[in-house]
């Protein structure tokens, strides 16, 4: 399993200096200008960024990502939620690898219920570890790159997890909205190993069309 590090960010009003001093003084006062609510909501994009530094050792990610077998589109089955999505129903995190080795993120849900409303967001990962692919860094508010590695993908890419080195949040994810009991149990019980409580697990709520439920239930 590779565990390579993600370059340190230390804090997110470094990146903000440092974009003054690189020149862009102006993004900065656009950021300070923002108003409350949408300034609040940034700043908690920048706490899913992982702005401070932990001690844990790094979490071990699987040896090496097929990019191209990775993309298309995940149900989220099961996750440690962000603020964004605690409420979240039928999310869906889609990839698409661009030309220069960016990858256009679109991760939506209806939030509150199948009929709530459905929100988008579309950040920009960036591969930091070339060699396993499973090292990303996740782009929602420019300069920071939220810590994003893939933790397991299993040999048919029916299956994936994404973790983060600080054991904080946590998806399990599929190529269906429905998953046998038992591939769950063993999704848990990696999520386990790699040192996360899996109390605070949350079943992700998904209703699609039955032919998506079948497709896991081919051989």
């Amino acid at each position: 399993m590779n565990s390579t590090s993600q370059p340190n960010i230390s804090s997110c009003r470094s990146g903000l200096l440092a974009a003054n001093r690189a020149g862009d003084g102006a993004a900065t006062a656009r950021f300070m200008r923002l108003p409350g609510r949408l300034l609040g909501l940034v700043g908690s994009l920048a706490l899913l960024a992982g702005c401070s530094s932990t001690g844990l050792a790094p979490i071990r990610t699987a040896d090496h990502v097929d990019l191209p077998r990775f993309m298309g589109d995940w149900y989220v089955i099961a996750h440690i939620p962000a603020f964004l999505e605690r409420d979240a129903y039928n999310a869906v995190e889609s990839y698409r690898l661009l030309d220069d080795g960016r990858i256009a993120t679109t991760f939506s849900f209806n939030d509150g219920g199948f009929d709530g409303k459905r929100k988008t967001y579309q950040p920009t990962g960036f591969v930091v570890d070339s060699e396993s692919n499973a090292v990303w860094g996740m782009r929602f508010i420019w300069p920071i790159k939220a810590d994003y590695r893939i933790v397991h993908v299993d040999a048919d890419y029916r299956h994936t997890i994404i973790g983060r080195n600080k054991r904080d949040y946590v998806w399990i994810m599929a190529r269906s909205p429905q998953i046998p009991a038992q591939d769950m149990a063993q999704l848990t019980r990696i999520i386990a190993a790699q040192g996360y409580d899996t109390s605070k697990l949350r079943k992700v709520p998904q209703q699609w069309p039955l032919h998506l439920v079948e497709e896991e239930q081919r051989p």
